[in-house]
Parts: structure tokens; C-alpha cells; sequence
């Protein structure tokens, strides 16, 4: 696996700041939440992983450039 930049890691930061709200599109790991699952981002570490709290309490990372999630206002 590849990891992303240091410029990318920096995008993804500003991008999806800590406390801002995503909503998962799609996942590829047999433990995903469902889709549509909502949760808080508590930031991005330094291989580009999506810490996320989902709101049904799951704590599983979304891989940015993987993973598909989508920035939620409210």
C-alpha cells in the first residue's frame, strides 16, 4: 500500500477538520457500518486514515482515497 503525502495528508486535514460531520457512501471491510452511517471526525493521522466516531458507535477508520465518505453540514 501506498501512502499518501505529505501535501495530500495536509489536504485531507483541511478538508475534514476535527468535529465536522461525514456520512459513509461506502466501505470495503466486512465490519463497515451501513451506509448512510453518520459520525464525527476526531481527525486524520498520518497514513491518511479518517478517524471517525459513527454515530452507532462504531470506531472503524475510513481510508481516504478508499473508503467513500461525504462532508454533512448540521
Amino acid at each position: 500500500m501506498k501512502f499518501p503525502s505529505k501535501a495530500t495528508i495536509e489536504q485531507y486535514r483541511r478538508e475534514y477538520p476535527v468535529g465536522c460531520r461525514v456520512e459513509l457512501i461506502s466501505m470495503d471491510d466486512p465490519q463497515a457500518p451501513p451506509k448512510g452511517t453518520r459520525g464525527t471526525v476526531r481527525g486524520v493521522d498520518d497514513a491518511g486514515n479518517l478517524l471517525v466516531r459513527w454515530d452507532n458507535g462504531s470506531g472503524l477508520n475510513a481510508v481516504l482515497g478508499v473508503d467513500v465518505v461525504r462532508k454533512i453540514h448540521g
